[in-house]
């Protein structure tokens, strides 16, 4: 069975004398620990515990500026959660991805534009979940397809054209998703059958009519509920059963 962690506020029974030697020569031993601004075991700075490294910044935010150099990268992490902005300018380039993370949750919107080229990918991806969007369509073309995704996600619907033919079918997909009805002959042929069965579910009715001759089946019974009831007629043979009587429904609804 694993060893528990003390609950908050309180220190194991053998607190005085295994963590005696973490306080040994801590600068906040004298004054901390007798109002309990530090607990051995629990609040402290200098453990390897990301929980009591936290929390002890928690309840000293004044101190976390003076761990924004720390040798530890998770101290660093740590501290650009609670020091200033004006503390944490120099860690856009920390060697840990970690830390460079939690500086992009924290830095504004506006500064996030030099680290659009961060070599991590999970870097890159809470950059383009908050970058301003004029900024963008610098990420438009990142390598990675997730973060492409991202930015179709958040881009306006008049630039969403310019990632109309992305390699990835996914990023294609949410394309397909966003452009306005009007705008989406650009991925009425796309190669994979998925997208075209996003287009069929919210063309026009001349494109979704066109869609209705699609090869794959379950793109042509996308086709059925936006196509104009007319052009449905050489469905009601198609060799797919759902096709068949998807169409053969809407005919008879339109007979009514």
């Amino acid at each position: 069975m694993m060893p528990r962690e003390p609950a908050p506020g309180s220190a194991s029974p053998r607190a005085g004398a295994a963590l005696a030697g973490l306080c040994d020569g801590c600068a906040y031993a004298d004054s901390f620990l007798s109002t309990g601004r530090c607990v051995p075991g629990d609040v402290c700075i200098r453990a390897h515990s990301g929980r009591q490294i936290d929390r002890f910044m928690r309840v000293n935010r004044a101190e976390a500026p003076k761990f924004v150099h720390d040798l530890f990268w998770e101290r660093r992490a740590i501290a650009v959660r609670y020091a200033p902005l004006e503390a944490i300018g120099h860690l856009k380039r920390d060697p840990d991805e970690v830390v460079r993370r939690n500086v992009v949750l924290k830095l504004p919107e506006d500064a996030l534009v030099d680290m659009i080229a961060d070599p991590d990918r999970e870097v890159r991806q809470s950059v383009a979940a908050r970058l301003p969007v004029a900024l963008l369509p610098r990420l438009m073309h990142d390598p990675d397809y997730l973060i492409r995704a991202t930015v179709a996600r958040r881009l306006p619907a008049r630039l969403l054209t310019r990632m109309a033919a992305d390699p990835e079918r996914e990023v294609r997909k949410i394309v397909a998703g966003r452009l306005p009805p009007f705008a989406l002959e650009c991925l009425a042929t796309d190669d994979a059958p998925e997208v075209r069965a996003v287009v069929a579910e919210r063309a026009l009715p001349p494109l979704a009519a066109r869609l209705l001759d699609d090869p794959e089946w379950w793109v042509r019974l996308a086709a059925v509920d936006t196509a104009p009831v007319g052009a449905l007629e050489a469905l009601r043979d198609d060799p797919e059963p759902d096709v068949r009587a998807a169409a053969r429904a809407r005919l008879s609804a339109g007979d009514a």
